[in-house]
Parts: C-alpha cells; structure tokens; sequence
C-alpha cells in the first residue's frame, strides 16, 4: 500500500508544472548546455549558502599529493563586487549584473613539488594545473545547479591581491562571473575530434 501511495505521489509529481525545473541534470546535459556568458540577469541573485554548497564540491577536485593549492575569494557584497568589476579590464560590462564574482588563485611551491624543489620541469604549472581542475570542477557544479559562469584572465592581480589581502605567496589567476543568463548564448563550433586526438 505505502510503496502505491508513493508511486502514485511521484506520478502527480511529474505532471506538475516546472517539474523539469527540479530534476537534475545528467552530467551530458551540464556538460552541453555550459557556456561562458557575457550577459547576466539582473533580477536573479545568489546566497552565499548556495556559493558555499557549490565551493564545498569543488574541494572533490583532484590536485598534486592532494596539496589542494587552490584558494577562492568570494566578492558578494555590493561594495566588493563594484571593485571586482573595476578590476577585469573590457569585460566589466558583460559581467555587471553577475551577483557574484570569484577570484581564483593558487599557493605556489605545493603541487609539483617535492621536498621544497620541483619535482619535474613543470613546476609551479602544476599549481596552474590544480587551480584548473579546480576551476572546472567549479563551473560544471555552477551549471548543475542552474548558474552560469565567466572565466576571465584579463583582471588586474595586483590591485585584486590588495583588495582581499592575498598573500604573495598565491598567484592571482583568475576572476570567475557567477549568475543567470540573461538569454541563451549561440553554441560555438568545435574542432573535429580527429584534429585534436591522435590514436595508436
């Protein structure tokens, strides 16, 4: 009887209007549906208990001998986010209206590293490495969770690393813009796979 009630609840359920809202997404559909958007709805914000559900799985991300070098400083007040924006050269306006903006950075001499010296001719580019992975790890969890995102290099680090007391010893990266999409984006073309993958 119980497992009746529950079948017939489930059905009621899916016929409701924004159903599809609720549901997950397959990874194949986080995958396909990510772009980097450079218009952001205005009307829509985000909690910072939703930035810290999705930063709390971004810390699965793998790194070098799980050094974790990644660190993120999360502007979300209105005083933060004006000077973040200043701080990110020609995109300040495609990214005005994001209610969040994250600075992604990365502790040098951790990952490819070992015993204080490199551990191969990469050095510190295993830093860089993590904090993409990381970063990764970051917008594709945005996306599940019905955001948007903007990686941005262009950003002034200096003037970033002053305004959030990042110490030296972390290299400045990047700026990711946190949102909804104000419209849907045009799906850029891809390169053949053949052109990037060779098999043996």
């Amino acid at each position: 009887m119980k497992k009746l009630i529950v079948s017939t609840a489930l059905a009621a359920l899916m016929v409701l209007p924004g159903y599809s809202q609720m549901k997950s997404p397959s990874f194949d559909e986080v995958l396909t549906t990510r772009r980097s958007i450079r218009n952001y709805d205005a009307t829509k914000k985000i909690s910072e208990a939703e930035v810290r559900e999705l930063l709390t799985a971004v810390q699965e991300a793998p790194s070098w001998a799980n050094q974790q070098p990644t660190k993120y400083y999360v502007a979300i007040s209105p005083e933060k986010l004006a000077a973040v924006q200043d701080l990110v050269g020609g995109n300040k306006d495609r990214i005005k209206n994001a209610p969040v903006l994250i600075v992604s950075t990365f502790e040098r001499s951790k990952s490819g590293f070992f015993q204080g010296n490199p551990a191969n001719e990469v050095g510190d580019g295993w830093g860089a490495y993590d904090n993409g992975l990381s970063n990764c790890y970051l917008i594709l969890k945005a996306r599940a969770m019905g955001f948007d995102t903007l990686i941005m290099g262009m950003r002034e680090a200096d003037k970033l690393r002053t305004l959030f007391s990042i110490p030296e010893n972390e290299a400045v990266m990047a700026v990711i813009a946190l949102g909804y999409r104000a419209a849907e984006p045009v799906q850029p073309r891809h390169r053949q796979l053949d052109d990037v993958v060779k098999f043996y």
